[in-house]
Protein backbone atom coordinates (compact mmCIF):
# COMPACT_ATOMS: atom_id res chain seq x y z
CA UNK A 1 0.00 0.00 0.00
CA UNK A 2 0.97 3.61 -0.46
CA UNK A 3 1.32 5.65 2.71
CA UNK A 4 -0.45 8.89 3.63
CA UNK A 5 0.49 11.02 6.63
CA UNK A 6 -2.63 12.36 8.40
CA UNK A 7 -2.02 15.24 10.82
CA UNK A 8 -4.88 15.49 13.29
CA UNK A 9 -5.28 16.85 16.81
CA UNK A 10 -8.37 14.75 17.54
CA UNK A 11 -7.78 11.02 17.89
CA UNK A 12 -9.01 8.41 20.38
CA UNK A 13 -9.34 8.63 23.33
CA UNK A 14 -10.83 11.93 22.17
CA UNK A 15 -14.59 11.73 21.85
CA UNK A 16 -17.13 14.09 20.33
CA UNK A 17 -17.59 15.16 16.75
CA UNK A 18 -14.05 16.36 15.94
CA UNK A 19 -12.52 12.89 15.95
CA UNK A 20 -15.09 11.10 13.80
CA UNK A 21 -14.19 12.19 10.26
CA UNK A 22 -10.59 10.99 10.18
CA UNK A 23 -11.00 8.09 12.54
CA UNK A 24 -13.55 6.72 10.08
CA UNK A 25 -11.76 7.81 6.89
CA UNK A 26 -8.57 6.09 8.03
CA UNK A 27 -10.55 2.99 8.95
CA UNK A 28 -11.52 2.44 5.31
CA UNK A 29 -8.51 3.93 3.46
CA UNK A 30 -6.63 0.57 3.53
CA UNK A 31 -9.45 -0.93 1.44
CA UNK A 32 -8.54 1.66 -1.17
CA UNK A 33 -4.78 1.08 -1.19
CA UNK A 34 -3.67 3.67 1.39
CA UNK A 35 -2.02 2.96 4.73
CA UNK A 36 -2.84 5.77 7.20
CA UNK A 37 0.06 7.15 9.23
CA UNK A 38 -1.58 9.16 11.99
CA UNK A 39 0.35 11.99 13.61
CA UNK A 40 -1.46 13.11 16.76
CA UNK A 41 -1.04 14.20 20.35
CA UNK A 42 0.15 12.20 23.31
CA UNK A 43 -1.43 14.10 26.20
CA UNK A 44 -4.00 16.51 24.78
CA UNK A 45 -6.66 18.36 26.79
CA UNK A 46 -9.69 16.80 25.09
CA UNK A 47 -13.08 18.27 26.02
CA UNK A 48 -14.66 14.80 25.70
CA UNK A 49 -13.02 11.43 26.27
CA UNK A 50 -14.50 8.27 24.75
CA UNK A 51 -12.33 5.17 24.97
CA UNK A 52 -14.94 3.11 23.10
CA UNK A 53 -13.66 4.66 19.85
CA UNK A 54 -10.32 2.85 20.15
CA UNK A 55 -11.88 -0.18 18.48
CA UNK A 56 -12.38 1.79 15.25
CA UNK A 57 -8.67 2.45 14.71
CA UNK A 58 -7.64 0.57 11.57
CA UNK A 59 -5.29 -2.37 12.28
CA UNK A 60 -3.12 -1.14 9.40
CA UNK A 61 -2.77 2.35 10.89
CA UNK A 62 0.56 3.53 12.22
CA UNK A 63 -0.13 5.98 15.05
CA UNK A 64 2.57 8.46 16.08
CA UNK A 65 1.90 10.33 19.33
CA UNK A 66 3.94 13.34 20.37
CA UNK A 67 3.71 15.55 23.47
CA UNK A 68 1.82 18.81 23.17
CA UNK A 69 1.90 21.92 25.36
CA UNK A 70 -1.49 23.58 25.72
CA UNK A 71 -2.43 26.67 27.75
CA UNK A 72 -5.39 25.00 29.46
CA UNK A 73 -3.55 24.38 32.74
CA UNK A 74 -3.13 28.14 33.17
CA UNK A 75 -6.66 28.75 31.86
CA UNK A 76 -8.20 26.42 34.47
CA UNK A 77 -6.13 27.87 37.29
CA UNK A 78 -7.11 31.41 36.30
CA UNK A 79 -10.83 30.59 36.18
CA UNK A 80 -10.79 28.36 39.23
CA UNK A 81 -11.69 25.23 37.28
CA UNK A 82 -10.68 21.94 38.87
CA UNK A 83 -7.64 20.30 37.30
CA UNK A 84 -9.56 17.11 36.50
CA UNK A 85 -12.46 18.96 34.83
CA UNK A 86 -12.55 19.45 31.07
CA UNK A 87 -12.82 22.74 29.23
CA UNK A 88 -16.24 23.30 27.67
CA UNK A 89 -16.43 23.45 23.89
CA UNK A 90 -18.48 25.50 21.45
CA UNK A 91 -18.64 28.44 23.90
CA UNK A 92 -21.13 26.44 25.99
CA UNK A 93 -21.26 27.51 29.61
CA UNK A 94 -23.22 25.86 32.35
CA UNK A 95 -22.63 28.82 34.64
CA UNK A 96 -25.27 31.48 35.11
CA UNK A 97 -22.70 34.27 34.87
CA UNK A 98 -19.92 35.22 32.51
CA UNK A 99 -17.50 37.38 34.47
CA UNK A 100 -14.49 39.46 33.55
CA UNK A 101 -12.17 36.46 33.87
CA UNK A 102 -14.09 34.49 31.23
CA UNK A 103 -14.13 37.52 28.90
CA UNK A 104 -10.42 38.16 29.39
CA UNK A 105 -9.66 34.47 28.75
CA UNK A 106 -11.54 34.57 25.46
CA UNK A 107 -9.64 37.73 24.44
CA UNK A 108 -6.31 36.08 25.27
CA UNK A 109 -7.30 32.95 23.37
CA UNK A 110 -8.19 34.95 20.29
CA UNK A 111 -5.31 37.43 20.25
CA UNK A 112 -2.31 35.61 21.72
CA UNK A 113 -2.84 32.07 20.41
CA UNK A 114 -2.98 32.29 16.63
CA UNK A 115 -4.52 30.49 14.89
CA UNK A 116 -5.57 28.55 18.01
CA UNK A 117 -4.44 27.17 21.36
CA UNK A 118 -2.38 24.41 19.66
CA UNK A 119 -0.01 26.85 17.94
CA UNK A 120 2.85 25.86 20.27
CA UNK A 121 2.78 22.38 18.73
CA UNK A 122 3.66 23.54 15.21
CA UNK A 123 7.45 23.99 15.45
CA UNK A 124 8.24 20.80 17.43
CA UNK A 125 5.95 18.80 15.15
CA UNK A 126 7.62 20.07 11.98
CA UNK A 127 11.06 19.38 13.44
CA UNK A 128 10.09 15.81 14.39
CA UNK A 129 8.23 14.99 11.17
CA UNK A 130 10.98 16.23 8.85
CA UNK A 131 13.32 13.70 10.42
CA UNK A 132 10.66 10.98 10.51
CA UNK A 133 9.81 11.38 6.81
CA UNK A 134 13.46 11.01 5.80
CA UNK A 135 13.50 7.58 7.48
CA UNK A 136 9.87 6.55 6.81
CA UNK A 137 8.72 8.07 3.50
CA UNK A 138 5.07 8.70 2.68
CA UNK A 139 3.38 9.50 -0.62
CA UNK A 140 1.09 12.31 0.52
CA UNK A 141 0.14 14.52 3.48
CA UNK A 142 -3.34 15.34 4.79
CA UNK A 143 -4.02 17.93 7.49
CA UNK A 144 -7.43 18.33 9.07
CA UNK A 145 -8.71 21.31 11.00
CA UNK A 146 -9.85 22.81 13.20
CA UNK A 147 -7.61 23.27 15.02
CA UNK A 148 -6.04 24.97 12.03
CA UNK A 149 -2.54 24.73 13.51
CA UNK A 150 -2.56 21.27 11.91
CA UNK A 151 -2.58 22.96 8.49
CA UNK A 152 0.44 25.07 9.46
CA UNK A 153 2.38 21.89 10.30
CA UNK A 154 1.52 20.43 6.89
CA UNK A 155 2.31 23.68 5.07
CA UNK A 156 5.81 23.77 6.50
CA UNK A 157 6.32 20.07 5.67
CA UNK A 158 5.15 20.71 2.12
CA UNK A 159 7.73 23.47 1.77
CA UNK A 160 10.48 21.23 3.15
CA UNK A 161 9.67 17.99 1.30
CA UNK A 162 7.61 18.89 -1.77
CA UNK A 163 5.12 16.13 -0.91
CA UNK A 164 1.54 16.47 -2.22
CA UNK A 165 -0.64 18.06 0.46
CA UNK A 166 -4.41 18.01 0.94
CA UNK A 167 -5.90 20.41 3.51
CA UNK A 168 -9.21 19.14 4.87
CA UNK A 169 -11.54 21.68 6.49
CA UNK A 170 -14.15 20.14 8.79
CA UNK A 171 -15.20 23.72 9.62
CA UNK A 172 -14.33 27.11 8.12
CA UNK A 173 -11.45 29.18 9.50
CA UNK A 174 -12.22 32.90 9.64
CA UNK A 175 -15.83 32.29 8.65
CA UNK A 176 -16.54 29.87 11.51
CA UNK A 177 -19.61 30.75 13.54
CA UNK A 178 -17.79 31.90 16.71
CA UNK A 179 -15.03 33.91 14.99
CA UNK A 180 -16.54 37.26 16.03
CA UNK A 181 -16.79 36.04 19.64
CA UNK A 182 -12.99 35.92 19.87
CA UNK A 183 -12.87 39.77 20.05
CA UNK A 184 -9.82 39.97 17.79
CA UNK A 185 -7.71 43.08 17.47
CA UNK A 186 -7.16 44.33 13.89
CA UNK A 187 -3.62 42.89 14.04
CA UNK A 188 -4.83 39.43 15.12
CA UNK A 189 -7.60 39.46 12.52
CA UNK A 190 -5.12 40.28 9.74
CA UNK A 191 -2.80 37.49 10.88
CA UNK A 192 -5.64 34.93 10.93
CA UNK A 193 -6.64 35.89 7.40
CA UNK A 194 -3.02 35.85 6.20
CA UNK A 195 -2.39 32.35 7.54
CA UNK A 196 -5.70 31.13 6.15
CA UNK A 197 -4.87 32.44 2.69
CA UNK A 198 -1.41 30.87 2.78
CA UNK A 199 -2.93 27.46 3.53
CA UNK A 200 -5.62 27.83 0.88
CA UNK A 201 -3.16 28.84 -1.83
CA UNK A 202 -0.25 26.54 -0.99
CA UNK A 203 -2.12 23.26 -0.48
CA UNK A 204 -2.39 21.12 -3.61
CA UNK A 205 -6.03 20.34 -2.86
CA UNK A 206 -8.63 21.73 -0.48
CA UNK A 207 -11.44 19.48 0.74
CA UNK A 208 -14.39 20.41 2.93
CA UNK A 209 -17.67 18.94 4.14
CA UNK A 210 -20.30 21.03 2.36
CA UNK A 211 -21.11 23.18 -0.64
CA UNK A 212 -21.55 26.57 1.02
CA UNK A 213 -18.31 26.15 2.97
CA UNK A 214 -16.59 25.26 -0.32
CA UNK A 215 -17.84 28.52 -1.85
CA UNK A 216 -16.52 30.48 1.13
CA UNK A 217 -13.07 28.88 0.95
CA UNK A 218 -13.09 29.54 -2.78
CA UNK A 219 -13.70 33.24 -2.23
CA UNK A 220 -10.86 33.37 0.28
CA UNK A 221 -8.16 31.89 -1.88
CA UNK A 222 -8.76 28.54 -3.61
CA UNK A 223 -11.18 28.13 -6.51
CA UNK A 224 -10.93 24.35 -6.70
CA UNK A 225 -12.42 23.11 -3.43
CA UNK A 226 -13.73 19.55 -3.37
CA UNK A 227 -16.65 18.42 -1.22
CA UNK A 228 -16.50 15.11 0.63
CA UNK A 229 -19.32 14.99 3.15
CA UNK A 230 -19.24 13.45 6.59
CA UNK A 231 -21.21 10.26 7.10
CA UNK A 232 -22.22 7.44 9.38
CA UNK A 233 -20.56 4.14 10.19
CA UNK A 234 -23.52 2.10 11.37
CA UNK A 235 -24.87 -1.16 10.05
CA UNK A 236 -28.06 -0.50 8.09
CA UNK A 237 -28.95 -4.18 7.70
CA UNK A 238 -32.32 -5.12 9.21
CA UNK A 239 -32.05 -6.49 12.74
CA UNK A 240 -34.32 -8.95 14.44
CA UNK A 241 -34.97 -6.78 17.50
CA UNK A 242 -35.45 -3.10 16.75
CA UNK A 243 -34.80 -0.57 19.50
CA UNK A 244 -38.17 0.20 21.13
CA UNK A 245 -39.37 3.78 20.83
CA UNK A 246 -39.89 5.91 23.91
CA UNK A 247 -43.41 6.01 25.27
CA UNK A 248 -43.27 9.81 25.37
CA UNK A 249 -43.31 12.13 22.36
CA UNK A 250 -39.55 12.60 22.55
CA UNK A 251 -37.52 15.22 20.69
CA UNK A 252 -33.85 14.27 21.11
CA UNK A 253 -30.85 16.48 20.46
CA UNK A 254 -27.39 14.95 20.63
CA UNK A 255 -24.26 17.04 20.98
CA UNK A 256 -23.25 20.43 22.35
CA UNK A 257 -25.88 23.17 22.47
CA UNK A 258 -23.94 26.42 22.75
CA UNK A 259 -25.56 29.88 22.80
CA UNK A 260 -25.70 30.03 18.99
CA UNK A 261 -27.64 26.74 18.87
CA UNK A 262 -30.25 27.82 21.36
CA UNK A 263 -33.69 27.87 19.67
CA UNK A 264 -35.86 30.30 21.67
CA UNK A 265 -38.58 30.47 19.01
CA UNK A 266 -38.93 26.68 19.04
CA UNK A 267 -39.30 26.70 22.82
CA UNK A 268 -42.03 29.34 22.46
CA UNK A 269 -43.78 27.20 19.84
CA UNK A 270 -43.71 24.18 22.16
CA UNK A 271 -45.01 26.31 25.02
CA UNK A 272 -48.00 27.39 22.93
CA UNK A 273 -48.68 23.83 21.77
CA UNK A 274 -48.83 22.73 25.41
CA UNK A 275 -51.70 25.19 25.86
CA UNK A 276 -53.43 24.51 22.56
CA UNK A 277 -53.19 20.74 22.04
CA UNK A 278 -54.79 18.41 24.55
CA UNK A 279 -52.35 15.93 26.07
CA UNK A 280 -49.33 17.44 24.34
CA UNK A 281 -47.75 18.76 27.55
CA UNK A 282 -47.95 15.39 29.29
CA UNK A 283 -46.52 13.49 26.33
CA UNK A 284 -43.72 15.91 25.41
CA UNK A 285 -40.12 15.20 26.40
CA UNK A 286 -37.18 17.28 25.13
CA UNK A 287 -34.06 15.17 25.60
CA UNK A 288 -30.58 16.73 25.45
CA UNK A 289 -27.53 14.46 25.31
CA UNK A 290 -24.33 16.45 25.83
CA UNK A 291 -23.28 19.88 27.07
CA UNK A 292 -26.06 22.49 27.19
CA UNK A 293 -25.50 26.23 27.60
CA UNK A 294 -27.25 27.96 30.49
CA UNK A 295 -29.11 30.20 28.01
CA UNK A 296 -31.04 27.11 26.89
CA UNK A 297 -32.06 26.08 30.39
CA UNK A 298 -33.13 29.65 31.15
CA UNK A 299 -35.30 29.80 28.01
CA UNK A 300 -36.86 26.42 28.77
CA UNK A 301 -37.68 27.57 32.28
CA UNK A 302 -39.21 30.83 31.01
CA UNK A 303 -41.41 28.86 28.60
CA UNK A 304 -42.58 26.43 31.24
CA UNK A 305 -40.71 23.53 29.64
CA UNK A 306 -38.35 22.60 32.48
CA UNK A 307 -40.62 19.73 33.48
CA UNK A 308 -40.47 18.42 29.90
CA UNK A 309 -36.68 18.59 29.61
CA UNK A 310 -34.25 15.76 30.26
CA UNK A 311 -30.49 16.30 30.38
CA UNK A 312 -28.08 13.41 29.88
CA UNK A 313 -24.33 13.80 30.19
CA UNK A 314 -22.05 12.60 27.40
CA UNK A 315 -22.45 8.91 26.62
CA UNK A 316 -19.97 6.65 24.77
CA UNK A 317 -20.38 6.78 21.02
CA UNK A 318 -21.43 3.16 20.80
CA UNK A 319 -24.47 3.98 22.98
CA UNK A 320 -25.57 6.91 20.83
CA UNK A 321 -27.21 4.66 18.23
CA UNK A 322 -29.68 3.27 20.73
CA UNK A 323 -30.58 6.72 22.04
CA UNK A 324 -31.27 7.97 18.53
CA UNK A 325 -33.23 4.96 17.36
CA UNK A 326 -35.44 5.11 20.45
CA UNK A 327 -36.43 8.74 19.87
CA UNK A 328 -39.74 9.62 18.28
CA UNK A 329 -38.16 12.65 16.57
CA UNK A 330 -34.53 13.79 16.27
CA UNK A 331 -33.90 17.48 16.77
CA UNK A 332 -31.19 19.18 14.70
CA UNK A 333 -30.29 22.71 15.83
CA UNK A 334 -28.20 24.73 13.37
CA UNK A 335 -26.11 27.59 14.77
CA UNK A 336 -27.95 30.89 14.25
CA UNK A 337 -24.91 32.69 12.86
CA UNK A 338 -24.00 34.45 9.58
CA UNK A 339 -22.57 31.20 8.17
CA UNK A 340 -25.63 29.13 9.10
CA UNK A 341 -26.22 27.99 5.51
CA UNK A 342 -22.87 26.20 5.44
CA UNK A 343 -23.22 24.36 8.75
CA UNK A 344 -23.57 20.60 8.47
CA UNK A 345 -23.14 19.02 11.88
CA UNK A 346 -21.61 15.54 11.96
CA UNK A 347 -24.59 14.24 13.89
CA UNK A 348 -26.87 14.84 10.89
CA UNK A 349 -25.52 11.75 9.11
CA UNK A 350 -25.92 9.54 12.15
CA UNK A 351 -29.43 10.93 12.49
CA UNK A 352 -30.03 9.74 8.93
CA UNK A 353 -28.75 6.27 9.76
CA UNK A 354 -31.15 5.97 12.70
CA UNK A 355 -34.05 6.11 10.21
CA UNK A 356 -36.08 8.36 12.52
CA UNK A 357 -37.82 11.59 11.38
CA UNK A 358 -35.69 14.73 11.77
CA UNK A 359 -36.82 18.26 12.67
CA UNK A 360 -34.14 20.82 11.80
CA UNK A 361 -34.19 24.45 12.91
CA UNK A 362 -32.08 26.49 10.50
CA UNK A 363 -31.97 28.00 7.00
CA UNK A 364 -34.41 26.30 4.65
CA UNK A 365 -31.95 26.98 1.81
CA UNK A 366 -28.86 25.75 3.70
CA UNK A 367 -26.67 22.70 3.11
CA UNK A 368 -28.22 20.70 5.96
CA UNK A 369 -31.71 21.33 4.56
CA UNK A 370 -30.51 20.18 1.14
CA UNK A 371 -29.29 16.87 2.59
CA UNK A 372 -32.51 16.28 4.52
CA UNK A 373 -34.53 16.92 1.38
CA UNK A 374 -32.38 14.64 -0.78
CA UNK A 375 -32.58 11.87 1.82
CA UNK A 376 -36.31 12.41 2.38
CA UNK A 377 -35.50 12.32 6.08
CA UNK A 378 -37.17 15.33 7.66
CA UNK A 379 -38.21 18.98 7.61
CA UNK A 380 -36.21 22.19 8.02
CA UNK A 381 -37.86 25.30 9.48
CA UNK A 382 -36.31 28.77 9.51
CA UNK A 383 -35.11 30.11 12.88
CA UNK A 384 -37.98 32.59 13.38
CA UNK A 385 -40.91 30.83 11.70
CA UNK A 386 -42.88 29.95 14.82
CA UNK A 387 -46.12 29.18 13.02
CA UNK A 388 -44.46 26.65 10.73
CA UNK A 389 -42.70 25.08 13.72
CA UNK A 390 -46.06 24.63 15.41
CA UNK A 391 -47.58 23.20 12.24
CA UNK A 392 -44.74 20.69 11.75
CA UNK A 393 -44.60 19.60 15.40
CA UNK A 394 -48.38 19.29 15.53
CA UNK A 395 -48.27 17.04 12.48
CA UNK A 396 -45.52 14.89 13.99
CA UNK A 397 -47.48 14.61 17.22
CA UNK A 398 -50.61 13.45 15.39
CA UNK A 399 -48.55 10.73 13.67
CA UNK A 400 -47.09 9.78 17.05
CA UNK A 401 -50.60 9.32 18.45
CA UNK A 402 -51.49 7.16 15.44
CA UNK A 403 -48.29 5.09 15.83
CA UNK A 404 -47.37 6.17 12.32
CA UNK A 405 -44.23 8.22 12.97
CA UNK A 406 -41.61 6.81 10.60
CA UNK A 407 -38.41 8.10 9.03
CA UNK A 408 -36.55 7.46 5.80
CA UNK A 409 -35.37 4.14 4.34
CA UNK A 410 -31.90 2.61 4.40
CA UNK A 411 -31.68 2.54 0.59
CA UNK A 412 -31.82 6.34 0.47
CA UNK A 413 -29.04 7.01 3.00
CA UNK A 414 -26.50 4.36 1.92
CA UNK A 415 -24.64 7.01 -0.09
CA UNK A 416 -23.64 8.68 3.20
CA UNK A 417 -21.79 5.67 4.62
CA UNK A 418 -18.20 6.25 5.76
CA UNK A 419 -16.97 3.37 3.60
CA UNK A 420 -18.34 4.98 0.43
CA UNK A 421 -17.00 8.42 1.36
CA UNK A 422 -13.53 7.07 2.19
CA UNK A 423 -13.42 5.58 -1.30
CA UNK A 424 -14.16 9.02 -2.75
CA UNK A 425 -11.43 10.63 -0.65
CA UNK A 426 -8.94 7.95 -1.70
CA UNK A 427 -9.55 8.93 -5.33
CA UNK A 428 -8.66 12.53 -4.48
CA UNK A 429 -5.42 11.45 -2.78
CA UNK A 430 -4.48 9.28 -5.75
CA UNK A 431 -5.25 12.05 -8.23
CA UNK A 432 -3.28 14.62 -6.22
CA UNK A 433 -0.22 12.35 -6.14
CA UNK A 434 -0.48 11.74 -9.89
CA UNK A 435 -0.74 15.44 -10.64
CA UNK A 436 2.27 16.20 -8.45
CA UNK A 437 4.30 13.55 -10.27
CA UNK A 438 3.52 15.20 -13.63
CA UNK A 439 4.74 18.64 -12.55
Amino acid sequence: MKRVLIITYYWPPSGGSGVQRWLKMSKYLPENGWQPVIYTTEDAEYPIVDTSLEKDVAPEAEVIRRPIIEPYTFYKKFLGIKKEDTVKIGFASESKKSGWKEKLSVWIRGNLFIPDARCWWVKPSVRYLKKYLMEHPVDAIISTGPPHSMHLIAMKLKAATGLPWIADFRDPWTEIDFYDELHLTPWADRKQHRLERQVLTQADKIVTIGWDCAKGLGRLGNRNVKVIQNGFDWDLDPIEEKTPLTAEFTLTHLGVVGPARNAPVLWQALQELKKEVEGFGKALKIRFVGQVDQSVTKNLEACGLSENAEFIAHVPHDEVKQLQESSQVLLLLINNTPNAKSIITGKLYEYLASLRPILAIGPEDGDAARILKEAQAGVTVNFDDKEKMKEVVRGLYQKYLAHDLTGNTSAVVERYSRRVLAGEFAKIIHRTVEEEALK
